[in-house]
């Protein structure tokens, strides 16, 4: 059975993984492409925002970056070794919004995980853009499937 997820090494991105559902018809791909990368605890998960994520004021939507937030903790949490593919649910996704940002430049969601028990990881993160002050900070909770 194939993976319902690529988890690969990017040549165009050196030092990245690429996370992408094989599925275009599914909200992922909304979000998508991805790239996430493990630097000692965080996990660093990239999205490059276009048109059809901004709001009337040319900013990122909060309903896009509360996607993103959610799915990157899943990419994360891969990224980490603690998840496969379809293996949580998110049971809370806290999100506090603090600036705007902006298309056509990467977001970057910065994740640490904070403790892993048996059936529960939680997590906590920043959303970050260069050149800018902290967009979001959110905190998550997944469950993993038996």
């Amino acid at each position: 059975m194939t993976a319902p997820f690529l988890y690969e090494d990017d040549p165009a991105e050196p030092g990245w993984k690429r996370w992408q559902f094989r599925d275009p018809t599914r909200f992922n791909a909304f979000i998508e492409p991805l790239w996430v990368r493990t630097e000692d605890d965080i996990a660093r998960v990239r999205m490059l925002p276009r048109h059809d994520h901004s709001n009337m004021r040319e900013a990122v939507h909060g309903g896009a970056l509360l996607g993103f937030m959610d799915v990157a903790l899943f990419a994360a949490s891969r990224g980490f070794g603690v998840l496969s593919a379809g293996g949580a649910v998110t049971l809370d996704l806290s999100a506090q919004f603090i600036g705007a940002g902006r298309i056509g430049e990467p977001l970057e969601a910065r994740i640490e995980l904070l403790r892993e028990t048996g059936r529960m990881l939680f997590l906590r993160g920043l959303v970050v853009q260069e050149g800018q002050p902290t967009i979001a900070s959110f905190t998550g909770t997944l469950r993993k499937m038996g």
